[in-house]
């Protein structure tokens, strides 16, 4: 038998961590939770969405009539300019938490979503992206860009929307993939997703999508179900280094991955999905970090049967069912057209 067939561990390179594959697991019969079907199709502008162009949020303030993307300071901060201070006790120990938080509309469309959008479209999200690392990268150590798609992901509203969190600090996980990727390249010379991408374009088991400059991975220590990394196969650590061509590269690889996500269960894929590139406290200490993107969608069985992250995952270490290789080739099955 062989690893798609037994239980085994394999190795986050990003984070140094194990997780637990258990493939025969997949069989098992299923009697939890099954979520609600899909809700209809929003309209394309929604009176009581605070997202829409035109209508006015909790603050009170409107939102202007826009027609591409629309960036306003969160109206709701889980970070401040001016946090609170820290004191050094052993056991009840704090430490100051400042930075901002930007709400970045992708669209004025309220019923669509990033894998519907035309390739134009997407490509003002991506420049979108790009000003906002650098913009706020000038001013703070770590820029976290993100998307929390739908309702079983959290997203408060479903129009099409992502959001940027600054912060004084470099957050744990980029922490440990900043440790992780310095450590490759000291001692082997050479940048980790650089190898991984090397590896996996030979492997070619996990590939979802691959163009010039992007390639989408299940990679080989995928935690979610269906989760993806696309990785910049050009030497480049930053969103804001990204050349044109590169970026309108992206808008396509991200229209081509989410559709086939939706493809998938035939519904809008929830997902959580967010960029790491080089935190900008590391100014141009950057050779050994690779500009990547993760996709973590929930989805299992259906579009209505998720995977959980309880138990075992919550007291261990993270397992899963179906192995990476697997859903990779499901994912390259769904068909998108051109």
């Amino acid at each position: 038998m062989s690893l798609a067939d037994l239980p085994h561990r394999r190795r986050n390179l990003l984070t140094g961590e194990w997780l637990l594959v258990s493939p025969h697991r997949a069989k098992r019969p299923w009697q939890g939770e099954a979520a609600p079907p899909a809700a209809p199709p929003a309209p394309a502008h929604d009176p009581s969405c605070y997202l829409c162009p035109g209508n006015v949020r909790a603050t009170g303030e409107a939102n202007p009539d826009y027609a591409g993307t629309f960036v306003f300071k969160n109206d709701f901060a889980a970070l401040l300019e001016d946090g609170g201070t820290g004191n050094a006790e052993d056991i009840f120990e704090t430490a100051p938490a400042t930075g901002e938080a930007h709400v970045i509309c992708f669209a004025p469309d309220h019923g669509a979503t990033m894998a519907r959008l035309p390739q134009a479209e997407i490509e003002r999200v991506v420049e979108t992206w790009c000003e906002i690392s650098a913009t706020l990268g000038a001013k703070w150590p770590h820029v976290q860009l993100f998307e929390n798609k739908g309702a079983m992901m959290g997203a408060s509203s479903p129009h099409p929307h992502g959001q940027v969190w600054a912060t004084n600090v470099m957050p744990e996980l980029v922490r440990r993939e900043e440790g992780c990727q310095r450590d490759w390249l000291e001692r082997k010379g050479a940048v980790l997703l650089d190898d991984v991408a090397g590896a996996e374009l030979a492997a070619a088991e996990r590939l979802v999508e691959v163009n010039a400059h992007w390639l989408a991975v299940v990679p080989h220590w995928a935690a979610w179900p269906f989760e993806t990394l696309l990785i910049a196969r050009d030497p480049v650590a930053r969103l804001e280094e990204l050349s044109p061509a590169a970026r309108s590269a992206l808008a396509t690889i991200l229209s081509r991955l989410l559709r086939r996500y939706d493809g998938l269960f035939g519904c809008d894929f929830p997902y959580s999905m967010g960029w790491h590139g080089a935190p900008h406290e590391l100014a141009e200490d950057t050779s050994h970090w690779r500009l990547h993107a993760h996709f973590f969608p929930p989805l299992l069985r259906s579009a209505t049967v998720r995977k959980h992250m309880v138990g075992y995952e919550l007291m261990a270490e993270t397992q899963r069912d179906i192995t990476p290789e697997s859903a990779a080739e499901r994912l390259r099955a769904v068909e998108i057209g051109a």
